[in-house]
């Protein structure tokens, strides 16, 4: 049991004249937390971003345009590239006005609310990145039928079909594995932060 809770079940059990004060006790310590937790949800997602996009100058991404070029892929990469950037860059934005707004609120309700929004954030930009490498796989797919379509028969076209839907959910599941890593125990703090912050607020009210 942690601190917060521990501190919550002391204010219930004290005499009424101090439950005012060890409100506003409770209340700060959640707040605190909730903002620490927000911040490093904030410094993840830069990190990942840097990491990511390090890859690049570690891995030789020369062959895999390449075979976007042949395939005739290249416009599709490259605007899709464009508005996954622009998309990422407006998350961790967001992420970053989540915790300044988390830092600066000042009553119970709209801290709730607060941490009910960055929840929100963080589970649409995990299935955002799911979804665009779901599309980049399938796109892949699609456009190597289309290339090697007179060489390929009906059983074959199955083959890739199914073999490629396999791929792409293991690569998703173990991707969806690392978000949870990665944010999964952050937002199960937060949340925890939000039901002891309703259980605050059920009592003054």
């Amino acid at each position: 049991m942690d601190l917060l809770e521990n501190y919550k079940k002391a204010w219930e059990n004290q005499p009424e004249e101090n439950n005012k004060f060890s409100a506003v006790e409770i209340y700060k310590m959640a707040k605190s937390r909730s903002s620490s937790i927000v911040k490093w949800i904030f410094i993840i997602g830069i990190l990942e971003f840097v990491l990511l996009n390090s890859l690049y100058f570690v891995f030789d991404m020369d062959s895999a345009y390449a075979e976007y070029e042949k395939l005739g892929l290249m416009n599709f990469v490259y605007c899709t590239q464009i508005l996954a950037y622009i998309i990422l860059f407006y998350f961790l934005g967001m992420f970053y006005i989540n915790y300044k707004s988390i830092s600066t609120v000042d009553s119970t309700k709209k801290l709730m609310k607060k941490i009910v929004k960055t929840r929100k954030t963080v589970r649409n930009y995990v299935l955002f990145n799911l979804g665009y490498m779901a599309l980049l796989m399938f796109t892949v797919m699609i456009a190597e039928i289309n290339f090697n379509f007179e060489d390929l028969n009906i059983k074959q076209i199955l083959l890739i079909i199914l073999l490629t839907f396999v791929i792409t959910l293991v690569f998703l599941g173990v991707l969806w594995l690392f978000y949870q890593l990665l944010y999964g125990i952050l937002l199960k703090k937060l949340y925890k932060n939000h039901i002891e912050l309703a259980k605050l607020d059920s009592i003054n009210s």
